[in-house]
């Protein structure tokens, strides 16, 4: 018996000397096809990859979570950004952010680009096409720009020339890569405001007002929970904030705080295994009985009753 487990080891130990480096070779070869596109400019990243029903398996090999991104589908695929489904009768220009979830199906092509907020991010000038402008953070839906065939073309013309820049690898191209993709968000945003009509200078300044009201969300809804938190971090009062804000959407400054928080409150049902005690309190709810009738409120089912469903849905 011990002769018979020596042979066997004898096999295995032969076996991971005569196999393993072949196969530690082609999964070398089969990242680096994948990371082919990506460069590193000391702390600024920036990289893409094309895709054609692979995308699954493309973003499996590599964590992109914490890039933003831009994703450029063709008609005919499926998309799931945080729970919201959008079924691409034409091409569309996804835009990302970090922390945001998002599933794409087997039937979607196109292009993903990605990049860090080092490498692009405008904070002083520009900023309605900056990291943290129109495209990713508005109050009216998140953001899809959904393109005619000749608007289509336009922005494939600019994410090949990105792709050209990889290819002449000279000293000017992380200026013209990041100068690509200005081009691009700032094509991208005059489509989006063209969408939602936003075209006169009073149109401009409120758009730029109600960016400015979901930065705050953004920043603050663990703490700040109602109308009057942030009315007062704005210096008005929330008759006056709740006004400006409706005035071009259909949506209120008290559904855009609730709807960030059950968003957040989705997330981390669906994706941690938190329970609904820590994530209330997380979200800044010290009594759970109270986030529980918030979240069913605002859900239509209770928090408990929602990760089932969604867990459900995923291994169906």
């Amino acid at each position: 018996m011990l002769h018979l487990v020596r042979k066997v080891l004898l096999f295995v130990t032969c076996s991971l000397v005569l196999f393993t480096p072949y196969y530690t070779v082609q999964l070398i070869a089969h990242n680096n096809y994948f990371m082919a596109h990506f460069k590193q400019f000391a702390f600024k990243k920036f990289g893409f990859f094309d895709f054609e029903n692979n995308i699954l398996d493309q973003l499996k090999l590599n964590d992109y979570s914490g890039f933003i991104k831009i994703v450029f589908v063709k008609a005919g695929g499926r998309v799931v950004i945080d729970f919201n489904n959008y079924q691409l009768d034409q091409d569309a220009l996804f835009f990302i952010n970090v922390g945001q979830y998002h599933q794409f199906d087997e039937h979607c092509t196109g292009t993903l680009v990605y990049y860090n907020r080092d490498f692009y991010c405008v904070e002083i000038h520009d900023k309605e096409v900056a990291c943290d402008g129109i495209l990713f953070h508005n109050v009216y839906e998140i953001p899809v720009v959904v393109m005619s065939a000749q608007q289509s073309l336009h922005m494939q013309h600019i994410m090949q020339e990105m792709k050209d820049e990889f290819d002449r690898n000279d000293s000017s191209m992380e200026e013209m890569l990041r100068i690509l993709l200005k081009q691009l968000i700032i094509k991208a945003t005059r489509l989006w405001k063209q969408k939602h009509q936003v075209v006169t200078d009073e149109a401009h300044q409120e758009a730029e007002f109600s960016r400015t009201f979901s930065q705050l969300v953004e920043w603050n809804y663990t703490k700040h929970h109602t109308v009057a938190d942030y009315a007062d971090l704005l210096n008005m009062s929330p008759k006056a904030l709740n006004k400006r804000i409706t005035r071009y959407s259909n949506t209120s400054p008290n559904d855009i705080i609730k709807n960030r928080i059950i968003m957040e409150a989705k997330r981390l049902l669906v994706h941690t295994a938190l329970s609904v005690k820590e994530i209330g309190y997380k979200l800044g709810y010290e009594d759970p009985s109270y986030f529980v009738r918030l979240f069913t409120k605002q859900a239509n089912a209770s928090p408990q009753n929602f990760r089932q469903q969604y867990q459900s849905v995923l291994s169906a």
